[in-house]
């Protein structure tokens, strides 16, 4: 437990996204290579806490493959991470090339906590061989390549038949120049815990911050239905027609939950 607590401290970053995101067109440091940064953020899940032990992260590319320790490698909770908040896991410059996978590489102190109950996470694999992410990018030199990987912990814990739980990985991965997001607030704050953006083949959501505050990243360009989750004593509603564009925040500015 004295290791957990220690893991656990490590800083979030808070990506304040609403002012717009950073360029990747920035110039690097090292202008004959390109300077890559990942984060990692997640989904709100039903669980009270997610550990997962991230070690390193190799890229796989034309270049071949190169493995990159974290910044702080150790155990996350990944249930720290969501609206709007990351964690920096690593930032490197990196040779020209054209990255085909990335892969999360695990130890082996991963666990679910349910009802004050910690549970093993079983992870079949991933340890030794990473859990695999299909990507296609092409970094070139003296850019700045922002990258977050969008980590569904609700999607990505099964149960096992003999009661216990599995790792199955669900995780997106994108960048501000192809994804945007809705972001608001609700009033009264506390009218609402949760808020999705539907599409008719996709659904992605977040939890409301005490104050009333949203965001939702990640979010391909089109046009969503904005959902928001009372609590008792109010009522459901969904905004139709909101419209997201590639690098951009799409504001709902307040919402009012009915009684």
């Amino acid at each position: 437990m004295k290791t957990l607590k220690m893991k656990l401290s490590l800083l979030p970053v808070i990506i304040i996204m609403i002012v717009g995101f950073t360029s990747c067109s920035d110039n690097s440091e090292n202008s004959s290579a390109a300077r890559v940064n990942i984060f990692l953020t997640d989904a709100p899940a039903d669980y009270d806490a997610v550990y997962i032990d991230i070690q390193s992260i190799e890229i796989i590319s034309d270049a071949g493959t190169h493995t990159y320790p974290l910044l702080n490698p150790g155990i996350y909770d990944l249930l720290q991470f969501n609206n709007g908040v990351d964690t920096l896991m690593i930032s490197e410059d990196v040779s020209p090339r054209t990255v085909s996978q990335i892969r999360l590489i695990l130890g082996d102190n991963n666990s679910v906590v349910v009802d004050g109950i910690t549970y093993p996470l079983a992870t079949p694999s991933a340890q030794t061989s990473g859990l695999k992410l299909n990507v296609h990018y092409t970094f070139e030199a003296g850019l700045v390549y922002n990258l977050w990987l969008d980590f569904d912990a609700e999607q990505s814990i099964v149960t096992t038949g003999g009661g216990g739980y599995s790792l199955k990985p669900v995780i997106r991965v994108y960048t501000e120049v192809e994804s945007g997001g809705i972001a608001g607030n609700i009033f009264p704050f506390d009218a609402a815990y949760h808020v999705s953006a539907i599409t008719p083949t996709d659904t992605f959501g977040t939890a409301i911050s005490g104050d009333g505050s949203f965001l939702i990243g990640g979010l391909v360009a089109g046009t969503y239905s904005v959902q928001f989750s009372a609590v008792a004593g109010f009522s459901d509603i969904t905004i139709p027609g909101v419209v997201v564009a590639n690098g951009a925040i799409t504001s709902t500015g307040e919402i009012i939950i009915p009684l």
